[in-house]
């Protein structure tokens, strides 16, 4: 009997989309991350311009997220990048953990400045122009933040 190779996700890809799953480990967060700055730069943003800076630091709080409170064993997260048509980008981070669902947004809180941790999610509200959560289907969470991509008045 011959052994199959592993199966690997594939990223779909159309002009204005990038969807990919990754594996929830710290490792598949770094990627999620990268891949996210490199299409970018696809769609004319290069990487250190401000929105590729905003997107790779959002893009790496939620999927660090994912991976450290949305991990089930064995399950992927997934990465989705969507360019608006009215100049917006909509980065989802999907998990498994549907029962373990951040504070709405506003709904944040504070924390102590010596507490470690908690302050990702206070990163994606200052970063993005808008963020949310979502319940997803069959199981588990998604959660949006959009960006303005559209160039700022000076």
């Amino acid at each position: 009997m011959t052994k199959s190779p592993p199966r690997v996700a594939s990223a779909e890809r159309t002009a204005d989309a990038f969807v990919q799953r990754f594996s929830s480990t710290p490792r598949g967060a770094r990627l999620a991350r990268r891949l996210a700055v490199c299409q970018l730069d696809r769609w004319g943003h290069p990487p250190g311009g401000e929105p590729s800076d905003r997107v790779a630091l959002v893009v790496a709080e939620l999927a660090a997220n994912a991976v450290t409170h949305g991990r089930v064993p064995g399950r992927d997260f997934e990465l989705a990048l969507t360019r608006t048509s009215e100049g917006d980008l909509r980065i989802e981070v999907s998990d498994t953990r549907g029962e373990r669902r951040p504070p709405a947004p506003g709904h944040l809180g504070g924390r102590e400045p010596c507490e470690p941790g908690g302050r990702g999610l206070l990163l994606v509200e200052a970063l993005s122009d808008r963020w949310s959560v979502h319940e997803r289907l069959p199981v588990g969470k998604t959660v949006r933040a959009e960006i303005d991509l559209r160039p700022r008045e000076q």
